[in-house]
């Protein structure tokens, strides 16, 4: 039953109560995890059909069982479907998104998508709140943890590669899930890095950075999407028709089904948006299909379909007729997508036998590859990789953590299936370094972490920190290299757990400098879930390496680098900044009229208190163990019309002795424009794996749409335009180390 036609006969053949049941999202709750009995909240609309979906199911089993129940619930036999938030990885953690964005390699990304939805169909999944592609610019937010950085075009390559890779050429097919875009929109522009907060920004902004993720998600074939908690431009997204309905249905075409947030349409009363009446009438209106665990929806509109609704205090006014019609619209969409995922031809697609699930040796393997690539190399002054032989001294917090390296919303993940950094050494090296973890400082809001209900936080040590500190430093001055394994606990990253500084902890800062002072050369590699300040970090630091949050197999991925079984490819998607004051902050920043010339200025932009010595490492940067050579770059034309393209070509060299993959990266900026752009902004990009002594020539297409950006001076009159003249291209290997060339563009 696929086809539109279908879906209208059933609708026709259902009653009022039933349509508005559809609507109705619910969470499985604690304690479901082989089946379901007894009498709750949840029961009691499985037995007289008024769900929709459910999320959170932990078993193929208790899935199978409330299946079984609503179907023997439903008048007409209209099946259920089951949905998880599955972020980055199922059973099979694999690094943060922040961290897989980090490997610009979207074959990659799209391959651990394919292998979660795998693993989430064979437990009876059918949809996965995934991917997160909310755009994040400011650090002290922890869910950019969550997101794949601060750029609109690698989040938009980011956002392709996960869709495909969860939902396959059909929804429907084995082993595949419909992926859910969110968060819908703008929720990373919070002000001050605050969760749940507000976006006031400008229309361009909107359209120009927040919006083209889900554009592309929306191209790729994404078959629903998951409206944010936040408000835009003082209307919250929950009850924003002309951004849901308008934009991302009339704009975009998109088709699919729009779900709300964890009680995102009750929350709108608190918004300040009405009644609970008002505020389900102004998200149905808004395009709001299905109601997540509130169910506002299955109280109000039985109501609001017989009376309509008038409210003039709030600008809502509904005949009875349009809620109704808003209703068979709403239920409508729901119903399209259940023939989508085939189950209203087969209600019980992919819970019936035992559906393959995939190998968690093949998982694990693909989670260290992923860990490996998605981790920054920051700096090597020549002392890695290391030999296995050497006398190395593991010391820190994070040196001997499982539970903490699975990162935040890894809902179904093991702590027990990490493998430690202590341990992946020695599985490595054939000998277990010497270790100092009573150097795990920790402070005092760590403590609190550990009764957080995501898990167990890194454990304090009791002794006083002086002895702490002494024990490490007596170890590292008996090794020949430390490696040094700092960070945050995962409390400390993912939803409603923003920081005001986000920087390594004070204790862990004081640990670093003191083993600094031995002399003895320091690998210090960073385990986070957002990007950090480093300080003086880098400056203490003979390597530095940021491996994020990093699954279950993260530990042995970096260990893979450390001693050079694999090649560092990874390259920032994120800004880290200097110190925690800068923030927020992209590379992407729009010129002044006072620009910083970096020396002493009467009228400075910068900031008087952040120290000369002090490095921020831009997007896209990120270093190999080989040396890259980029040759100049040359433009086949240096004018063009609307409509040609002109090719930019540039060598690069491998000038090492070890394979090195490189990922040369094209920006562009427009210096005069009708409105102000961004100092520079990327448009394309490629990976490539060169051997020792290898030259490769890298092309590069560019046409005058790379240099459209719109104009808006509101949503709804917005348009996208094109300036003729000139462009300036920008290509190398990060967003600052670049060559410039001047392309001119005619009418």
């Amino acid at each position: 039953m696929n086809t539109p036609d279908a879906v209208d006969r059933l609708l026709g053949r259902m009653t009022l109560d039933e349509k508005i049941g559809q609507l109705n999202l619910l969470a499985a709750g604690e304690g479901i995890a082989t089946g379901i009995a007894g009498d709750n909240t949840l029961t009691r609309r499985l037995d007289t059909g008024r769900i929709g979906a459910i999320f959170g199911t932990k078993s193929l089993a208790s899935a199978r069982s409330m299946q079984e129940r609503a179907l023997a619930g439903s008048r007409l036999k209209i099946p259920l479907f089951f949905a998880e938030d599955v972020i980055h990885g199922h059973r099979t953690v694999f690094p943060l998104p922040i961290a897989l964005a980090c490997s610009w390699n979207m074959a990659l990304i799209e391959e651990t998508a394919a292998f979660a939805a795998a693993e989430a169909a064979a437990e009876g999944l059918h949809q996965v709140y995934a991917p997160m592609i909310d755009i994040a610019r400011d650090p002290r937010w922890g869910r950019v943890a969550e997101s794949p950085g601060e750029d609109p075009y690698l989040a938009s390559r980011v956002a392709v590669a996960m869709t495909r890779g969860f939902q396959g050429a059909q929804i429907s097919a084995p082993g595949r899930v419909a992926a859910c875009l969110k968060h819908f929109v703008a929720y990373g522009a919070t002000a001050s890095g605050r969760d749940y907060d507000n976006a006031s920004l400008a229309w361009e902004d909107l359209l120009g950075t927040y919006l083209p993720p889900f554009a592309a998600g929306v191209r790729a074939g994404a078959a629903s999407v998951m409206a944010a908690f936040n408000a835009v431009n003082k209307l919250p997204m929950h009850c924003n028709e002309p951004l849901i309905e308008g934009w991302l249905r009339s704009r975009t075409g998109f088709e699919g089904l729009v779900v709300s947030d964890y009680t995102g349409v009750r929350e709108l009363i608190d918004h300040g948006m009405g009644p609970a009446p008002v505020a389900v009438a102004r998200a149905l209106h808004a395009g709001i299909d299905m109601d997540m665990v509130g169910e506002d929806y299955l109280a109000e509109l039985p109501a609001l379909a017989a009376r309509g609704i008038d409210a003039p205090d709030c600008a809502v006014s509904f005949s009875a007729g349009e809620i109704v019609a808003l209703i068979d619209r709403a239920c409508r969409r729901v119903l399209r997508f259940k023939a989508d995922l085939g189950l209203l031809d087969d209600p019980f697609r992919g819970l019936t036998g035992r559906p393959a699930a995939p190998s968690p040796a093949a998982g694990r393997k693909l989670a260290r590859k992923a860990a490996a690539a998605a981790a920054v190399l920051l700096k090597n002054n020549g002392v890695l990789p290391l030999r296995r032989n050497a006398q190395v001294a593991l010391i820190g917090p994070l040196g001997a953590d499982r539970a903490n390296l699975l990162g935040t919303w890894s809902v179904s993940g093991r702590a027990e299936d990490v493998v430690p950094l202590d341990q992946a050494i020695a599985a490595l090296t054939g000998h277990m370094p010497a270790t100092a973890f009573g150097s795990n400082i920790v402070e005092e809001q760590w403590l609190v972490a550990r009764t957080n209900v995501h898990g167990v936080t890194v454990e304090p040590d009791e002794r006083p920190e002086a002895e702490m500190l002494a024990e490490a430093v007596a170890l590292a001055r008996a090794s020949e290299v430390v490696i040094v394994a700092v960070g945050e606990a995962k409390e400390q990253a993912g939803e409603s757990s923003s920081r005001l500084s986000p920087d390594l902890p004070a204790p862990q800062r004081r640990l670093v400098a003191a083993l600094a002072e031995t002399g003895t050369p320091l690998v210090i590699v960073v385990f986070a879930g957002r990007p950090l300040a480093m300080g003086h970090i880098p400056n203490q630091a003979d390597a530095l390496m940021f491996a994020w949050h990093n699954g279950i197999a993260g530990p042995e991925g970096v260990a893979d680098l450390l001693f050079g079984v694999d090649e560092p490819s990874g390259r920032l998607a994120a800004t880290l900044p200097a110190a925690p004051g800068e923030v927020p902050l992209s590379y992407a920043e729009e010129p002044t009229g006072r620009p910083f010339p970096g020396h002493f200025a009467k009228f400075r932009t910068g900031w008087l208190d952040l120290a000369d010595d002090l490095q921020r490492f831009p997007f896209g940067f990120g270093l190999g163990y080989a040396p890259v050579r980029y040759g100049p770059p040359r433009l086949s034309a240096t004018k063009a019309r609307l409509g040609e393209s002109v090719r930019l070509t540039v060598e690069i060299t491998n000038e090492g002795d070890r394979p090195a993959v490189e990922t040369p990266q094209l920006y562009l900026s427009d210096p005069v424009a009708r409105t102000t752009r961004p100092g520079r902004f990327l448009v394309d990009f490629q990976q490539v794996s060169l051997a020792p002594g290898e030259t490769r020539a890298i092309e590069f297409v560019i046409d005058a749409e790379m240099a459209r950006y719109p104009v808006a001076p509101s949503l709804e009159t917005a348009e996208w335009v094109w300036d003729p003249g000139l462009v300036r291209v920008h290509v190398g290997p990060n967003s600052r180390d670049t060559q410039m060339l001047e392309l001119t563009w005619q009418a």
